[in-house]
């Protein structure tokens, strides 16, 4: 799933800390890496410091409850 717009990144980090399963973040080059990493966590906020903002991040979860608490994310941002 393609997640866009994220400016509250600690949020959506305390979003996926609630997660069960695992959560990868799909590079553009096809590397999925652990979300729940701090050097995943570090390399994600850094692109924001970059851009004030991250645009877009293509991203899967493997524990269909985990794709039902992103989603809520994305569309209530809670």
């Amino acid at each position: 799933m393609k997640v866009m717009n994220i400016d509250d990144p600690e949020k959506f980090f305390e979003v996926v800390n609630k997660c069960k399963g695992t959560v990868e973040l799909v590079t553009a080059e096809g590397d999925r890496l652990n979300l729940k990493s701090q050097l995943t966590k570090y390399v994600a906020l850094t692109k924001l410091f970059a851009d004030n903002m991250i645009p877009e991040m293509e991203i899967v979860a493997h524990d269909p409850d985990d794709v039902n608490r992103l989603l809520e994310y994305m569309v209530s941002g809670k």
